[in-house]
């Protein structure tokens, strides 16, 4: 379980360009120290946008951003050695070597050399077997990691993966999720975005949800499942029914094109719904076979208050 302890605290945060576009708008968010924090949300929504800015990369319009207790405009040169960002964009030192371009990263914080620990970094990336290879060589996959130990070689309190599995095929991302669990155990606060809102719900602990630059929502990721998913009841009839029945209509039923299911969907926290169904359509003599149960995913539950939002 992550810390109560506050590591990064983001008050009223807004971000307008010159063209008059609102790319987040009156942010409020607190990170936990040793946390998985995942930030969800549509193209343009402004992740990267909000990333940046915790970063450094990108100037603060309003507002006020501490990371660990620093402010990082007054204290940026503390609080930017504080953070590890792995960008979206592949873009690295084309015709350096891996362990070449890794080095100099830890470097540039002026952290003194320790081939230990770069040496750690590079096998727990399955990297090392390329230390002497040119990043221009490598596969997009293998690019990605290069990223990623650049932003571990200054030995960083906070992570920020932009994306980091983007163009990375399954056993690369799975060994990179491992990578992720390992840094959490060695208390590495870990920010995430990711479109592979799968991936989300196996490793984060608490989702942040962001779209049109407003923070939506932020729920532990338990308690988000169990509020707002829904699940799904799907009862296999004896025989196809012509209609749902007028006692029946109340429960907002769905039929399958044969006629021959029905599917009721309630809220995860309506302890009474199913069997107040079951015994109406007794009631109706209608009879059933089997029952199949669903429960909601993270990406449903997403894609529904995103949808909700718009509307």
């Amino acid at each position: 379980m992550f810390s109560t302890k506050k590591i990064i605290e983001i008050k009223d945060l807004s971000k307008v360009y010159p063209d008059g576009f609102h790319a987040l708008k009156s942010v409020n968010l607190d990170i936990h120290k040793g946390e998985i924090f995942a930030l969800l949300g549509p193209n343009g929504a402004g992740k990267t946008t909000l990333i940046n800015m915790i970063c450094g990369i990108v100037n603060i319009h309003q507002g006020k951003i501490k990371i660990d207790d620093h402010d990082v405009i007054n204290d940026f040169r503390i609080t930017r050695k504080m953070v590890g960002l792995v960008p979206q964009e592949l873009t690295s030192e084309t015709f350096e070597t891996v362990l070449g371009t890794v080095s100099f990263s830890r470097g540039l914080f002026g952290k003194k050399k320790n081939d230990q620990y770069i040496t750690k970094i590079l096998k727990s990336l399955s990297l090392w077997d390329k230390r002497d290879s040119s990043i221009l060589k490598l596969s997009g996959g293998m690019k990605r990691r290069v990223l990623i130990a650049k932003a571990l070689a200054h030995e960083p309190k906070i992570i920020f993966l932009d994306e980091p599995t983007a163009g990375v095929d399954v056993e690369l991302r799975q060994d990179m999720w491992e990578v992720v669990k390992q840094l959490r155990s060695d208390g590495v606060t870990i920010i995430l975005t990711t479109h592979y809102i799968e991936e989300a719900q196996q490793i984060a602990d608490r989702i942040g949800i962001i779209d049109h630059g407003e923070l939506i929502l932020v729920k532990e990721k338990e308690n988000l499942m169990r509020e707002l998913g829904k699940k799904h009841i799907k009862i296999i009839l004896e025989e196809p029914l012509n209609e749902v029945p007028e006692e029946l209509k109340s429960f907002g039923l769905a039929m399958d094109e044969n006629n021959s299911s029905i599917v009721f969907s309630y809220d995860s926290s309506d302890k009474n719904g199913i069997s107040s169904l079951l015994q109406t359509m007794s009631i109706c003599g209608i009879r059933f076979s089997d029952i199949e149960t669903k429960e909601s995913s993270l990406e449903e539950i997403f894609v529904d208050l995103v949808k909700r939002k718009s509307d």
